[in-house]
C-alpha cells in the first residue's frame, strides 16, 4: 500500500505550524505523527534553528518568536504556497480592468501581485516582493509609494508611506494580516506596518482581506481594525466556520477557495 511522505518543505511547514500553536515540539511525537525517523526530524529542527525561528532543547524544540515577531519571509513563503496561490486567483477575479488597486505586503500580497501582472490596472504595491512581481508588466500602471523598507519583510512603512496613501484613492485595497479574530480584529506584528494598513483601508472604496485559515488561530501585537471593517474575506476552507458565518451575517462577502 502506498504511504504518502511529506517532503522537506511540507515537514518544515508542519513543524512551524505546531510551534506557532503550541510553542514547542517533541521529536518522538513528530516522528510518530509523520511516520518518519527521529533522525530526520532532528535534522529538520537543526535546519529550522539556523533560521532563528526555534531553539533546540532536549527531545525537541521551542519557539523563540513572540507576539512582536513573525516568521521570516522566506519561511512563510513556503508555508501554504498552493493555498495562497488559489486565494490570489480568487482575488484577481474580483478586480475589474481599469481599477486602481493597493496591494499589501507579505507572502500573500506577493502572490496576489503575481496574479495581477498581466492585467490592465493601476497598482500600488506596498512591498519589494509585490513590486518585483509587477515589474516589467506592459499592462500595469505602477505607482510607487514612498517610505522606508522594513528589511526583514520588504514592506514599505513609515510616515512617507502613510502620507502617500493619504494623497491617493483606490478602488480596491488588498489587505493581508499576521493574525485575526472576531474578538481582536485584524492584527500585525509591526506597529508601523499596522499604521500603513490603516491608511490603506482609509484610502480605498473596497477592502479585501486575504487570509488562510491558519491566520485565525494566530495573534499579534498591533491591532489594525475590526474584522467588520472589511468588505470581502477571501480564505480557504480551514478557516473557522463560525467566523465565516458571523462575517456573512455582518454583511461581509466571504469567498472560500
Amino acid at each position: 500500500m502506498y504511504v504518502y511522505r511529506m517532503n522537506v518543505t511540507e515537514r518544515h511547514g508542519h513543524i512551524l505550524g505546531q510551534l506557532q500553536r503550541d510553542g514547542r515540539v517533541v521529536v518522538a511525537e513528530l516522528a510518530g505523527e509523520l511516520g518518519i525517523s527521529g533522525v530526520t526530524i532532528r535534522r529538520d529542527l537543526e535546519e529550522l534553528a539556523e533560521t532563528g525561528v526555534l531553539r533546540r532543547v532536549r527531545g525537541g524544540a521551542v519557539s523563540v518568536l513572540t507576539r512582536g515577531e513573525g516568521l521570516p519571509f522566506a519561511m512563510r513563503e513556503m508555508d501554504s504556497a498552493e493555498v495562497k496561490d488559489h486565494m490570489a486567483v480568487a482575488v484577481a477575479a474580483l478586480i475589474k480592468d481599469g481599477e486602481a488597486v493597493a496591494v499589501d505586503s507579505g507572502t500573500t500580497g506577493a502572490a496576489v501581485a503575481r496574479r495581477l501582472h498581466h492585467r490592465r490596472l493601476t497598482v500600488a504595491p506596498f512591498s519589494i516582493q509585490a513590486l518585483a512581481q509587477l515589474a516589467g508588466s506592459t499592462s500595469v500602471n505602477l505607482v510607487l509609494p514612498g517610505g522606508s523598507v522594513r528589511v526583514a519583510e520588504g514592506s514599505f512603512i513609515g510616515p512617507l508611506a502613510e502620507a502617500s496613501l493619504q494623497s491617493l484613492r483606490f478602488d480596491t485595497a488588498i489587505l493581508t494580516c499576521c493574525g485575526a479574530s472576531l474578538e481582536d480584529g485584524i492584527m500585525a506584528h509591526d506597529l508601523q506596518d499596522a499604521a500603513v494598513k490603516r491608511a490603506m483601508i482609509a484610502a480605498a472604496r473596497r477592502v479585501v482581506l486575504v487570509a488562510e485559515g491558519a491566520k485565525f488561530s494566530r495573534s499579534a501585537m498591533a491591532v489594525v481594525c475590526p474584522l467588520s471593517s472589511i468588505d470581502v474575506l477571501v480564505t480557504d476552507d480551514s478557516s473557522p466556520h463560525e467566523l465565516r458565518q458571523r462575517l456573512h451575517h455582518d454583511g461581509v462577502e466571504v469567498i472560500v477557495v
